[in-house]
């Protein structure tokens, strides 16, 4: 079931990146990504990919993904180099009425488009989109030591670290490391769009 995104009427936008050499597009994601989207996380290295929370290499999960977008559920928006995919956001939202007032974000970016503020830039679209949806609170979950460069990103837009779980990951080589646990209350938008 596809539900409405809010502000569909802003998509598509074009960024230009920190370097200043490269523009991207980003828009939600569409069925018809399910090709490119592929291709992108095959682009992911293996270590980085195997934090994900599922098989992002498997067609099965691609589909899945790209043809049962729910927007009642997860808001996925992809950033675009032409028609390649050069990164994936997702704001996950509760069905529980506990926790509806929660999102989670998630994003992966291609090695080639980091450090140049799109992860950041698609951090802030997806508060923005948690803001109008009414949501109070969003929470990021990272990797201490693997995933700096998003902690750090994640940091400069306004989410504090709220506890440090000790060993709760095994990386790629089965060694224990710490899952970081940032929130980020939605209360002011300027927090985030300085």
């Amino acid at each position: 079931m596809i539900t409405a995104m809010p502000d569909t009427e802003a998509y598509p936008k074009t960024v230009m990146l920190r370097d200043e050499t490269r523009v991207v597009s980003i828009r939600p994601m569409q069925a018809g990504d399910k090709v490119h989207l592929l291709d992108f996380f095959k682009r992911i290295p293996e270590e980085e990919r195997f934090y994900l929370k599922e098989n992002v290499t498997s067609p099965e999960v691609i589909s899945a993904w790209t043809g049962n977008i729910d927007f009642g559920r997860v808001i996925p928006i992809v950033a675009l180099d032409g028609d390649r995919i050069v990164a994936d956001a997702t704001l996950h939202r509760s069905r529980t009425a506990a926790r509806r007032h929660v999102g989670e974000i998630r994003v992966v970016v291609d090695p080639d488009y980091r450090e140049v503020g799109l992860g950041r830039r698609l951090i802030r679209e997806l508060l923005d989109t948690a803001s109008e949806l009414g949501l109070h609170r969003v929470t990021f979950e990272l990797v201490a030591g693997q995933e700096e460069p998003a902690i750090n990103a994640a940091r400069s837009v306004g989410f504090k670290t709220v506890a440090v779980l000790p060993e709760r990951i095994r990386d790629f080589r089965g060694n224990n490391q710490d899952l970081v646990l940032m929130d980020l209350s939605l209360g002011d938008r300027n927090q985030w769009w300085y």
